[in-house]
């Protein structure tokens, strides 16, 4: 009896090292970042909109996006002058 337990204990621990798996998953590589990305950040849309309006960096900061000025209106047109075409 008692051989007939060590040799199933033994059979069993064959069998399971015969199904571990030793290797080492591959992991494929990231996506190439898309142009105006920030690598190691995390985009942040934070009035729900569906706009990105910043981004966290890897310590929690939040960055908001900041938009150039905008440029200043041209002048209005010069008013008619009296003189011209009269109907």
């Amino acid at each position: 009896m008692k051989g007939a337990t060590i040799g199933a204990l033994l059979l069993g621990a064959t069998v399971l090292t015969a199904c571990a798996n030793n290797r080492e998953e591959v992991v494929a590589p990231a996506p190439p970042l898309g142009p105006g990305a920030l690598a190691g950040t995390v985009a942040a849309d934070r009035d729900g909109d569906g706009m990105v309006d910043g981004y966290y960096t890897p310590d929690g900061t939040y960055v908001p996006f900041t938009a150039p000025p905008c440029p200043t209106p041209p002048p209005p047109p010069p008013p008619p002058t009296p003189r011209g075409e009269r109907g």
